[in-house]
């Protein structure tokens, strides 16, 4: 199985760890993954910013990056969905296609694909997960409260399976963080204020480290955390799988 791994911008720039942290989890899970050097963004940001036209030869660049290899994984639902759905605007050539369907969602990707529904590990800490919209809604890894009331996802039944963890049961559990890519510069008072509801209700209920899968949303919330000088840590989901695992 060849697998590549796509790191998008703000993980490269501001979270190499969670990087450093998936390529080493797919390593335990017995894959090598490669990281193909001229990869750059997915292009998420100039069509969040209603530039995507700007966007179509970074488009074609991440595909002729990618189509050589069997799967993409990234830590980012954001960007996985973006590359599924927002990339039929270019022509649909059998590259594209493929690059299309195989690009994955690292929690996806160690579930669907690997087969991996338990984690042998220990991480005993309050632990509040963030459902992100696109990871959610988007890449349908976790119910929708609109749907149904079952808290259920794949990234849930993983960190359950870690020994000595609690989950944080939310009074909101899938309300958005408020990031949404630019929305969070273009409509900044809204997005900090919902960024901070979402704060509040994990610092009600206990939580003391807050993850999810996608590093966006926890920057968001992060950024608050630190200002409010909170007693909470924030951690992507790889950082927490990776060490667990020996």
């Amino acid at each position: 199985m060849k697998v590549a791994l796509f790191i998008p911008c703000y993980v490269d720039q501001f979270y190499p760890q969670v990087g450093i942290a998936t390529y080493q989890l797919l390593q335990k899970l017995g894959i090598q993954a490669a990281f193909p050097q001229k990869q750059t963004c997915c292009g998420q940001p100039m069509a969040n910013s209603g530039c995507e036209q700007d966007a179509i030869p970074v488009y074609h660049h991440f595909v002729d990056t990618f189509q050589g290899y069997d799967y993409v994984v990234a830590p980012a639902g954001s960007c996985v969905y973006h590359v599924r759905k927002h990339f039929n605007i270019i022509e649909q050539t059998p590259a594209v296609q493929h690059v299309r369907e195989t690009t994955y969602d690292l929690i996806d990707f160690i579930t669907t694909i690997l087969g991996v529904t338990e984690i042998p590990g220990v991480f005993p800490h309050k632990v509040g997960l963030h459902l992100s919209c696109h990871g959610q809604r988007g890449l349908h890894q976790a119910n929708e409260s609109e749907i149904t009331p079952v808290r259920d996802g794949y990234l849930r039944r993983l960190l359950k399976s870690l020994d000595g963890i609690e989950l944080t049961e939310l009074d909101r559990n899938d309300e958005c963080c408020g990031f949404g890519g630019t929305f969070c510069v273009s409509e900044a008072a809204i997005s900090a204020r919902m960024g901070q509801d979402r704060v509040q209700d994990h610092l009600r209920n206990g939580t003391r480290v807050l993850t999810g899968g996608d590093m966006s949303c926890l920057m968001h919330l992060e950024g608050i955390v630190r200002r409010q000088k909170l007693p909470m840590r924030v951690m992507h989901a790889a950082e927490i799988l990776n060490g667990t695992i020996l």
